[in-house]
């Protein structure tokens, strides 16, 4: 599911990309929608059939091999490029030694997070957040995890999609937010800044971004669909927002079920 943002005051844009075919999900709110999983799952890397998908899309020998689903992507302080035991030095240094940044979002209240710079501002859309404050640009995906690890002393890297997706968010002073933080952290980033120098960490002066989604109406009570459970998800289409599609019979996280086969009706 392709995310864009919105021009204006408008909502963002979501389409849904089903094998060739490009499906409209804003001009279907309010409408009827089916989504049948017809029990095929291919690896989004290599493309060969498996009976179950691994991190959100890929086989199992892919999952233990490709640089991509190596648990220091998730954890980016744990790195070990420099130890010369990466799954795919080539693919490193394309994707890991590009500048990234530290910043702060308001999905269910203040979390931090880290992103490579170019993936500004899906990233935020792909986590449901109403606003979104870029702090700090790091030259590594390895220092962004040190910054973060620092930040999570004092606040979450982690949504809470119920409250994401119920709508119960209220809006934060993100710049009096930061500027707490970054004086709190004064001393960590100090010393991060000795260890990898002095201009491979340094300060954004950014404005709130503001997101918007298509949303009719908001579940009061979250119930989740999952396609390894029952593989027919039908209902009115109610609203769109993070990777959810939400429906008047329930909620789906696309993204998780990524490389599955599935027919739209």
């Amino acid at each position: 599911m392709a995310i864009e943002p919105g021009q204006g005051d408008a909502p963002a844009h979501y389409t849904l990309l089903a094998g060739e075919h490009r499906l409209d999900l804003n001009a279907r709110l309010g409408q009827s929608l089916g989504l049948t999983w017809t029990s095929a799952i291919a690896c989004t890397h290599c493309g060969r059939a498996t009976k179950k998908s691994f991190a959100q899309g890929y086989c199992y020998p892919c999952f233990k091999t490709l640089a991509q689903c190596d648990t220091c992507i998730v954890k980016p302080e744990t790195c070990h490029f420099f130890a010369g035991t990466c799954r795919e030095p080539q693919w490193a240094e394309q994707h890991c030694f590009q500048p990234h940044v530290v910043y702060l979002a308001n999905s269910s209240g203040l979390k931090v997070g880290i992103t490579r710079k170019s993936q500004l501002p899906t990233r935020w859309l792909d986590q449901g957040a109403i606003q979104a404050l870029p702090i700090l640009e790091v030259d590594t995906r390895q220092q962004s995890g040190f910054v973060e690890v620092l930040f999570k002393e004092e606040v979450s890297d982690r949504t809470n999609w119920r409250a994401m997706l119920k709508g119960e968010v209220e809006p934060l002073d993100l710049i009096a937010e930061r500027n707490r933080l970054l004086a709190r952290l004064e001393g960590g980033l100090a010393r991060l800044r000795e260890r990898f120098g002095a201009d491979a960490i340094h300060e954004l002066d950014a404005t709130p971004v503001e997101l918007e989604y298509p949303v009719l109406e908001y579940p009061r009570k979250i119930v989740s669909h999952n396609f390894d459970k029952a593989p027919d998800v039908t209902g009115t289409l109610l609203g769109l927002k993070g990777q959810y599609l939400i429906f008047d019979s329930g909620v789906i996280n696309l993204r998780k079920f990524t490389g599955y086969e599935v027919e739209v009706n």
